[in-house]
């Protein structure tokens, strides 16, 4: 499939550019032991990442992907603080790019596309996370969890990123590996690509239906109509 017109590309972050799993389960089983809960899995963290940093928290508290929704308020907020300030003083110690992500960001760039990152996660990690993986420099605009009063998959943080822009939907492609990707590029109305290596609950992204879908980050480039020739430098 070819996508035509496009002017910008929308990206999620977490589970499509990077995996950064292994420090968010660091973090969260900082947390835990911090309060005097046992660890968890950090397989079953893994598959908790993608709600943004409050609901991570309220999952490792409640110990499984459904919220318990007895949690004491202060010990949320306690938590939720150990969290955010462990993390922010180790959020590029296991987290890496996923294979071809920064050459074909490069290319996107070098052809003339706008980049832009909208992810869940809060917006005062996404630079810092940028700068420690090599990627910044890439992107003219960073949307984060918090930074609008909704988040995906409310479509509100990709009408934005369009305004900014300075582009129409039809004009934007989002690309991510979740159901919140991809209903808020359904619900605003925008194309969408799913990624399968990501966070998707354990859920094929196939089911939320985005216009294509791939296995490697690469092939990102080959669907839009204007790049016909490109090379891989890593």
């Amino acid at each position: 499939m070819k996508f035509t017109g496009k002017k910008a590309v929308l990206f999620d972050l977490d589970g499509t550019l990077i995996d950064s799993a292994p420090d968010l389960a660091l973090a969260i089983n900082h947390m835990l032991t911090s309060i005097g809960r046992e660890e968890i899995s950090p397989t079953i963290i893994r598959s908790w990442v993608g709600n943004g940093a409050s609901i991570l928290v309220q999952r490792g508290l409640s110990g499984q992907t459904e919220i318990d929704k007895n949690l004491d308020p202060e010990l949320l907020e306690k938590s939720l603080a150990i969290f955010l300030d462990f993390y922010a003083k180790n959020l590029c110690v296991d987290t890496v790019t996923y294979p071809h992500v920064r050459a074909s960001l490069k290319i996107l760039k070098a052809k003339g596309y706008q980049l832009a990152i909208v992810t869940n996660k809060p917006y005062d990690f996404i630079q810092p996370i940028l700068d420690g993986l090599d990627l910044n420099g890439l992107f003219e605009l960073l949307v984060g969890g918090d930074t609008l009063e909704k988040r995906k998959p409310d479509p509100l943080p990709l009408h934005y990123a369009c305004e900014k822009l300075g582009v129409t939907v039809e004009q934007c492609v989002m690309v991510g590996d979740s159901k919140n990707d991809v209903l808020a590029a359904n619900a605003a109305n925008m194309q969408s690509i799913g990624l399968s290596y990501g966070y998707n609950y354990g859920e094929d992204i196939n089911e939320h239906n985005p216009d294509v879908s791939f296995d490697d980050f690469a092939d990102i480039i080959a669907t839009l109509s204007d790049i016909n020739e490109y090379e891989l430098s890593e």
